[in-house]
Parts: C-alpha cells; structure tokens; sequence
C-alpha cells in the first residue's frame, strides 16, 4: 500500500485541470485540511464473497461420486475460493417410500460444509444411468401408482441380469402430482434457507440435463411445466435454467421463459466439445448476468483430460470470461484438480465473479468534532461479473483498544453499479464525500485508525476486499485520523 502526504486533495496521477475544477466546489475549510492518501495493492488473495465462487460436486448424481468420497472432517479447507457445495441427487434416494423421507442424505454433508461458512445447492433428478441403488431416479412406488414410464434394459455385471431402468414420461399426470408432492416436502424444509444457494431445474432428461432418452420427445410446453412446479414451491431461493432445456424445448421459447420467470442460468455445456466449440453456448449467459448469477459446470475434468480436450485448461478460463461466470464447478475428484491445475484454480479465483479493488483513498489527517470530513475513494471490479450482492463503502474509527468509534457509509454508491470488463481494465468509479461528524461527547478527540468495508447500508461488512491489514470481520486498516476539539466559530 503506498501511503502519501500533502495539502492536495487531488493525487499526483489526476489531471491538473481537474484538480482546479474540484477544488473550486470545495468549501474553503476542506482546501485547508491536510491529507493522507494510500494506494493499496491487490495482494492476490482468494476471496469467498456472497454470491460467487468454486463449487464443489459433493454427490454427482449418485452417492459414491466425488467429494462423498472425502472423510468426514475433510472439507478440502485448502482449495481457494470454494463458496458452494452441489449435492446432485435422485429422488428415489430422498423418498424411497411415499411420504417418507431420507432428508438426512443431504443434512448429513450439508452441516459439514456449512459449519465452514459454505452454501449448499440442489439438483433432484428423476432419470439416472449410473449403477446406483436404487437403480431409478424415480421411486418405484410411483410405478407402482399407475405412472408412465420408458423401460430402457441397463448393462449387466457379469452373469448377473441386466438392470431395467425406465425414464419417466415427463408429462404424466401421476408423475407430476407425486413429484409436486416432494417438491412441497423439500421446499418446507429448504426454501429460503440463507444456507442454500440455489436450485436447479433437473427433473427432466438423464441426469437432469434435459436430455430425454431416444424414443423421447420433449416440448417447450413440457419444460415450461417443470419450471413451474420448481417455482410454485420455491419461492425464495434462486432457480437455475439449464441451457441443455434449450435444446429440447424447441428453440429458444424455453430459455426466454425462463428469464421471464427470473430463473438464472447453468451452463453444463463447457468442455463437452472440443476446440472452438468447447464454449459453445456461452451467448445464452447474455440474457441472465447482468442481473443474475450464471453458473458454470464443466465437463467431467478426467474425461476431458482422456479425450485431449483439457490442454491446459484455458478454455475454462475463456468461458467463465464470455459467459461472465459467477460459480464455477469442481467437476471431479477436488485435491485430484487442485493438484494438477494449480495455477489456473488460482487464476480462475482471482477473476470469477467479483473482485472489489480499493484503488485508491483520500483521507483527512485531523477533523474537528461536530464538523466535516470529506474522504475521496476511488473503485473497480476486477471480476467478470458485476457485485449482485451489491454493498456500500464504509468507513469505520476505530480507539486504541480497537473500539468502534465511529462509522460513516456512502449511501450514495452501491458497488453493484460497477461495470465490468477486461482484467485491470474495467471503468473505475471516483467518490468524494463529505460525512456530518458527531459531537465530541460521542466522538471523542483523539487519534484513531480508519478502516474501510463494503457490506450493509448501516455499516455491517458483508464482502471480502483483496487487502492486508483485515481485522478478522471484513474491515481493512488504511489510514489513521485525529479528531480535533470542535472549531469555535
């Protein structure tokens, strides 16, 4: 952090011009205060911020995947800026009788995760191919009730007889009312947990991808239905639209409805294809990022990697920047992909979502109680994607025995507004204000350290910044301030 003095509220990177105009506006008594300004660094760190951040596949579709294989007291605390915790499950796993339901499948990793200041997200699927047990996605009682389904004949293991599976008929009416029936349960017990990040929409096609089976034929008005059922019982927390429901919702029509309906967007599609292709859906994130958080899953990274498709991960990179991603998925075995890609995990953390540099803060040295004190600061994000959380700026004195001696926010600056754009390129934003100070029977002359957060409009700090000096609650030292007896007029 570079720290500088001087009578001149302007740096010496500002244009001599624009000084003059701004000391112009100025009331003279500020002119004449002197002032500290510090131009902190970017010290690289990897942040966990609201909102944002890596996602670890805990259940991949069945139990025995990914990181069910970690031991209990191993939540891989080491892997930077992991901000969410996926548990992919079927339903046949959460109600395997009806009206009865296994909640503890997904409470049991949840605590662990969330006990480490981690969200949780969904995905229920109703259509699986993996060697699970059960072998369906969907219950067998809900067979058993009069349910259409699609027996497709599984591979055996050795002698023993091939598995039937079955893919449900999304449409059918005993199917639908069943499922709407556990949506209800699970949305009693989740929906609008602060704990719980999001949902997605996965009740249709193999894996809950939206892929059908081959003698299946899923329409526009059929993915519109299960949007609906997502919706009618959650309705507090955020729904993700799959861009594979595109494919087979006829066109578009899907993916537009879901924007209307405010869902946001999860892209399963990256890396799947090789080459130019391996982001090849990313212009769907265009409808969603500006407002919502869009969320990223790669290919599974062994298979990638056996293909030759992988390199050295920068198509990954590439599609977090054109698809502006927030969340970005673990895709496999976690230290496994930590180990090997090391640099890029580092790279894609430093860059995903948002990253709120201070870039620059104009402090007075001294001020008089019940008077005036103007701070100028300057903001950029940093991250791909604007701060959706959003926060204000504020300032925070503290005494010597670190007690909150005052706290002044900038109302009038909420870091959502932002923009974001090429590394270290985007717009910044330049703020000069002037906070009303207390009397001195609150503020108390003497010395204080000040410090600087983005969180609440009362001053709660919400949001990691990339600065040292943090006083273990998201506050960040960058000056000190004396507060004078009052001035007598």
């Amino acid at each position: 952090m570079r720290i500088l003095h001087g009578r001149s509220l302007f740096r010496g990177v500002c244009a001599r011009t624009a000084g003059l105009l701004l000391v112009a506006l100025l009331p003279g008594f500020l002119l004449a205060q002197e002032r500290t300004v510090v131009r902190p660094v970017d010290n690289g760190a990897a942040l966990v911020n609201p909102g944002m951040g890596w996602v670890l596949h805990h259940y991949d579709n069945d139990i025995v995947r990914y990181g069910s294989k970690l031991e209990p007291w191993d939540t891989v605390d080491d892997f930077p800026g992991v901000g969410v915790i996926y548990l992919r499950l079927a339903w046949s796993y959460l109600e395997p009788e009806e009206g009865k339901f296994n909640w503890s499948v997904v409470d049991i990793p949840a605590q662990r995760w969330i006990a480490k200041g981690k969200k949780i997200a969904f995905r229920f699927t109703t259509y699986e191919s993996a060697s699970n047990n059960p072998p369906n996605a969907t219950p067998e009682w809900v067979v058993k009730a009069g349910a259409r389904v699609y027996p497709l004949r599984g591979r055996s293991g050795g002698r023993a007889p091939a598995v039937v599976r079955y893919e449900p008929d999304y449409d059918d009416p005993i199917f639908l009312e069943k499922l709407d029936n556990f949506f209800a349960a699970a949305a009693a017990r989740y929906d609008g947990d602060p704990n719980v990040a999001w949902i997605d929409v996965g009740t249709i096609g193999i894996w809950g991808e939206g892929d059908p089976g081959p003698e299946r034929h899923v329409t526009a008005a059929t993915v519109r239905k299960h949007i609906d059922l997502h919706k009618r019982h959650f309705k507090r927390t955020l729904i993700a639209y799959n861009d594979n429901l595109t494919f087979r919702g006829k066109g578009l029509e899907t993916l537009v409805y879901a924007k209307e309906q405010g869902l946001t967007l999860r892209d399963d599609s990256i890396l799947c294809r090789p080459g130019q292709e391996a982001v090849y859906t990313h212009y769907y994130a265009g409808a969603f990022w500006p407002r919502l958080p869009v969320i990223l899953e790669s290919e599974h990274y062994g298979l990638a990697v056996k293909r030759g498709d992988w390199g050295d991960g920068s198509d990954y990179l590439r599609a977090i920047e054109l698809a502006h991603g927030s969340y970005v998925s673990v895709h496999w075995w976690p230290r496994e992909f930590l180990q090997e890609n090391r640099q890029l995990v580092e790279r894609i953390t430093r860059r995903m979502g948002y990253r709120l540099q201070l870039l620059e803060a104009s402090l007075p040295v001294r001020a008089p109680a019940a008077g005036k004190m103007l701070i100028s600061h300057r903001w950029r994000n940093n991250g791909v994607a604007p701060c959706l959380p959003g926060g204000f700026v504020a300032f925070t004195l503290k005494d010597s025995k670190n007690g909150i001696a005052g706290v002044f926010v900038d109302e009038g600056f909420d870091v959502r507004t932002l923009k974001v754009g090429p590394e270290n390129q985007a717009e910044a934003v330049q703020r000069d204000v002037e906070f009303l100070l207390p009397p001195a029977s609150i503020l108390k002359p003497g010395t204080y350290t000040v410090w600087v957060s983005v969180g609440s409009r009362i001053g709660t700090p919400q949001i990691a910044l990339p600065l040292d000096n943090e006083d273990g609650q998201r506050r960040y030292r960058i000056g000190t301030i004396t507060i004078s007896e009052p001035s007598r007029s």
